[in-house]
């Protein structure tokens, strides 16, 4: 499979960074066997496992996914190990915290609190859109048991809102920062001072429009000044990535890697080291240098924690049927 070279489209990086895997937008990336498929569970069989979100703390990883099963259709699954090679043999538990709707994670230690926070899907059909934004806090990342009840970021919904969904914080210095799409080709963000979070946030406002579809993850580039988001899109009934980049978290998102032709991550510039078992890189987290409310990551050693299918596997299903597995992406320089 030929690689394409991608164009230069930004330049908040220093030449050092963009040497590495930012030479101008040009990432070129290889990924291995399945990391995690769903775990075998006979009293409700698990379809597929995604979303995921995962830190390194304490010498293993800690890593939450959106499971799809039988009987229950969105829940949250953590496993922990301290190899790749176990991800797959790891214990798996399913978070009790909400017995009902919830999925969609993503986890970050918070300085200020000294806690651990997952933000998540929950559901209030009271509301005028019952999909909501919401958070749970642990003391300890490796308890699965330790999460508290979920509780709502907003506490009445935002009226300019109609629709959102895969909600993402990352924070600077003064400001916790909301992001999430809405499968209309739109990125929005909120804000709340780091003295009132989780709550107080601000009315939400679009950010980025362009052919985007969901799951829009943002990250501060290490030793630099500059921020990156990637976002899923869409190819026919196949999933990718593009990517933008900011000076700062408030504000004007530019494409970095942001067409079919000139991708993040997609057929076009992944190759396989071994059995392809994937044709669609969706939902994914980048892995990061740290753990805690800033979301860095490493510029010129980027990882790609993503779920994937084969065209074949998919076809004809409802999205809920889906058996989507979890592959790790590794850059190539």
């Amino acid at each position: 499979m030929s690689l394409i070279l991608l164009a230069a489209c930004s330049g908040f990086l220093t030449a050092k960074s963009q040497s590495a895997d930012f030479n101008g937008g040009d990432f070129r990336w290889k990924h291995g066997p399945v990391v995690q498929a769903p775990a075998s569970r006979p009293d409700d069989p698990c379809v597929s496992v995604k979303d995921p979100t995962i830190v390194q703390f304490n010498g293993s990883w800690h890593l939450f996914t959106t499971i799809r099963s039988e009987k229950r259709s969105h829940q949250i699954e953590y496993s922990s190990f301290r190899e790749w090679k176990d991800a797959d043999v790891a214990p798996r538990h399913v978070l009790t915290f909400n017995p009902g709707y919830f999925c969609a994670p993503q986890v970050f230690y918070f300085t200020p609190q000294k806690k651990w926070y997952l933000i998540h899907q929950a559901s209030d059909t009271n509301r005028p859109v019952s999909l909501q934004p919401a958070f749970s806090t642990s003391e300890r990342i490796d308890d699965p048991k330790s999460w508290s009840k979920p509780q709502f970021l907003y506490d009445t919904h935002p009226e300019n809102v109609k629709g959102w969904i895969d909600f993402w914080i990352v924070c600077d210095e003064s400001t916790a920062h909301l992001f999430f799409t809405s499968n209309n080709g739109l990125m929005w963000r909120a804000e709340t001072p780091l003295a009132a979070f989780p709550k107080g946030w601000s009315k939400p406002e679009v950010v980025l429009r362009d052919d985007v579809f969901e799951a829009s993850h943002t990250y501060r580039v290490r030793g630099e000044k500059g921020f990156l988001t990637v976002i899923e899109a869409q190819d026919g009934g196949r999933r990718y990535y593009k990517a933008y980049v900011a000076d700062k978290l408030a504000g004007e998102w530019k494409p970095l890697a942001a067409t079919k032709e000139k991708s993040f991550a997609s057929l076009r510039n992944v190759v396989t080291s071994g059995v392809p078992w994937t044709e669609s890189i969706s939902h994914g987290e980048l892995i990061r240098s740290g753990f805690d409310e800033h979301l860095e990551i490493d510029g010129s050693n980027l990882q790609f924690l993503f779920q994937g299918v084969k065209d074949v596997d998919a076809k004809g299903k409802p999205y809920g049927r889906i058996p989507w597995k979890l592959g790790l992406l590794e850059s190539v320089k």
